[in-house]
């Protein structure tokens, strides 16, 4: 927990540079093209792109190392989960079945299944980067000023901001908290059992959710205070003009959602399928 997850990390780069809405569209025309598509194909020339994307945004794997970590186990349970409930799912979408390995009854490890698991597994990939990019390279006052900008109703955008915001708070609170109970002989370490460890963070939860009550009511009466919400309109202080990056990155956006449903469609069907090839 030596370093903060999910929140902004400032740097120099043209990724950084952007408007937050202009990511916000990139994010959304990327994940539209990722779930839509299961054509191996464009998955890849995606993956390429996010890679590509994340070089260019100077934000390191160690970064993000421990998200990435945990995401990945997430996906590694989706893959047992899909072949424990669906084993014959790759042979019903692609109409053939080479078998490797029989196990028993209708569990065997197939070609067109594990071909199918790929492409889920691709989509991870793809979908990861670009969401990570967009919570990590984007300042969450400034975000909240270009939805403003676009016609969302301030306060909307300020508790996307907030909520952006409060994300390193609840980590900076977790990790005095801890440090606290380890003073008191609550040991969190790789020392103990994962068990031990467990029932010991468990620990941490109560004064986690009790201080951040607390700091929800002090923002609170802050905002009524200050009069948030009295009038249809506000400034910002960081505000981000549209500039011609913007617009240039929002156009190649929308191609490349257009080109991946083109190619994804243009048989009449979303999988890529290299076992009727001939």
């Amino acid at each position: 927990m030596a370093v903060e997850m999910l929140t902004y990390i400032k740097k120099q780069s043209p990724v950084h540079e952007l408007s937050g809405v202009t990511k916000l569209i990139i994010f959304l025309c990327w994940s539209t093209a990722a779930m839509l598509t299961y054509d191996t194909w464009v998955l890849l020339a995606l993956l390429v792109i996010s890679f590509v994307l994340f070089k260019i945004s100077k934000i390191k794997v160690s970064e993000i190392r421990f998200v990435l970590l945990f995401i990945l186990f997430f996906l590694l349970l989706n893959n047992i989960a899909i072949y424990l409930f669906s084993p014959q799912e790759g042979v019903k979408i692609y109409g053939t079945s080479h078998v490797i390995w029989d196990i028993a009854g209708r569990y065997n490890i197939t070609l067109e299944q594990l071909f199918y698991h790929l492409n889920i597994t691709l989509k991870y990939f793809v979908v990861i980067p670009a969401a990570l990019l967009f919570v990590v390279t984007t300042n969450p006052s400034e975000f909240a000023s270009s939805l403003n900008r676009i016609g969302i109703p301030y306060k909307i955008a300020y508790s996307v901001s907030l909520t952006l915001r409060y994300i390193p708070d609840i980590q900076r609170e977790f990790r005095s908290i801890a440090q606290a109970q380890q003073a008191r002989g609550s040991d969190l370490s790789k020392n103990e059992k994962l068990t031990k460890r467990i029932k010991n963070a468990s620990v941490i939860i109560m004064p986690l959710i009790f201080s951040s009550l607390e700091r929800i009511e002090v923002i609170s009466n802050a905002m009524e205070l200050r009069g948030f919400g009295k009038k249809k309109k506000r400034t910002w202080y960081r505000a981000t003009p549209f500039r011609r990056g913007d617009y240039f990155t929002i156009v190649i956006g929308v191609i490349l959602l257009i080109a991946s449903l083109v190619v994804t469609f243009h048989d009449g069907s979303r999988f890529y399928n290299p076992f009727t090839l001939r």
